[in-house]
């Protein structure tokens, strides 16, 4: 019983990885990276401060998800984030993905 549990926890931690990896690997696809980093402002915030700041919000994967398909501005500062060609699927990934990094 303890073996199962074990193999059911990496099992478990594996799979998590690989849904961090699969954003990371999309955010640096669609050049999010090129803006944003995981832990430091570079033109637009970090991803840690957008995790914070949106951390209480439930509806925080719909607004962001939004955000980057339409773009937008005035939340961070003066400089506009624009448009990105992605899917809504794409989209809502790279949102949860930034939403999870604390």
């Amino acid at each position: 019983m303890k073996a199962q549990l074990v193999s059911l926890f990496a099992l478990s931690v594996i799979a998590v990885s690989a849904q961090a990896d699969a954003g990371f690997d999309l955010a640096q696809k669609k050049n999010c990276l090129a803006c944003h980093a995981v832990d430091h402002k570079i033109v637009g915030p970090a991803y840690k401060d957008v995790a914070a700041k949106y951390a209480k919000d439930k509806d925080a994967v719909d607004k962001l998800s939004a955000k980057i398909i339409k773009g937008g501005s005035g939340v961070w500062g003066a400089i506009p984030m624009p448009p990105n060609a992605v899917s809504e699927a794409e989209a809502k990934q790279l949102a949860q993905w930034v939403l999870s990094q604390k």
